[in-house]
């Protein structure tokens, strides 16, 4: 037992910088896997690209509740700034009538910028962040919906393309409020280093590593051009990303990464 706690102790991870949490390094993409391979879920497999969903652990509902609920204050605190202006013996030289004013403007703006936030949350960021897999090209597209603090700036959606060749898969071990558990990463790195220039999730936190690994194994294995079994653990989509789909691919992107390369 002492032996195999130093060992699990001892373990450092093989990439650099090291992923935060880090807790295992998965096989090489090339190599042959370790684990059986199984997909959690799938929007669509055959025999060129595979599409892999990303479900944002968000409570939307909540999103609906947010907008609701500050609309109302955000309202009342205009329409009273409002009739402030217009009420006898208003003054704008009086510094009480001028601070009260200013006050109300202020926590109108913030209770509609939280307001605008949450409505900007439940109708524009999509629900499902897929990432293909295209096996005859060796890439990987990578959708990715950047969310900010600021509701009034731009939340701009991109496409990134990868080599598949200079992917590896790592563990880590979450302890967030809401995405606690075991999640699968890709770290790219430079071509033919172990040097990473940038992350990406593949698979939000679950309770146990294995499915993880299954998951790994099965890109692995299908990018191999081996036989990959297509049923996932969970079949079709959860009702909390229903009923609506928000994302769509850029026309030049959705035709490359869903199509075999010229001969």
């Amino acid at each position: 037992m002492q032996a195999a706690l130093e060992a699990h102790f001892s373990r450092k991870p093989r990439l650099t910088p090291p992923l935060k949490r880090w807790e295992e390094d998965l096989p090489e993409s090339q190599k042959e896997q370790a684990v059986p391979g199984q997909l959690i879920r799938v929007t669509e497999i055959n025999k060129i690209w595979m599409e892999i969903p990303r479900y944002e652990n968000i409570m939307w509902g909540g999103a609906w509740v947010g907008f609701i609920s500050t609309l109302i204050p955000a309202f009342i605190a205009f329409y009273m700034s409002v009739n402030l202006i217009f009420l006898p013996g208003f003054h704008y030289s009086d510094i009480y009538d001028l601070f009260f004013l200013m006050t109300l403007w202020i926590g109108g703006l913030l209770i509609l910028s939280i307001c605008f936030f949450n409505l900007k949350m439940a109708l524009l960021v999509p629900r499902d962040q897929p990432i293909r897999f295209n096996r005859k090209r060796q890439k990987v597209y990578l959708f990715d919906y950047q969310r900010k603090w600021n509701p009034w700036a731009k939340w701009p959606a991109t496409v990134k393309v990868f080599d598949w060749a200079d992917i590896h898969g790592e563990i880590s071990y979450e302890v967030d409020r809401y995405d606690q558990g075991f999640r699968l990463y890709c770290a790219v790195c430079k071509p033919g280093t172990t040097e990473v220039i940038e992350r990406f999730i593949l698979s939000r936190a679950l309770s146990h590593p294995e499915p993880q690994r299954r998951l790994w194994s099965h890109c692995c294995q299908y990018m191999q051009h081996k036989p990959v079994v297509a049923d996932p653990l969970y079949p079709g989509r959860p009702d909390s990303w229903k009923p609506r789909k928000s994302m769509h691919w850029p026309e030049e992107i959705d035709r490359e990464s869903t199509t075999a390369p010229e001969a």
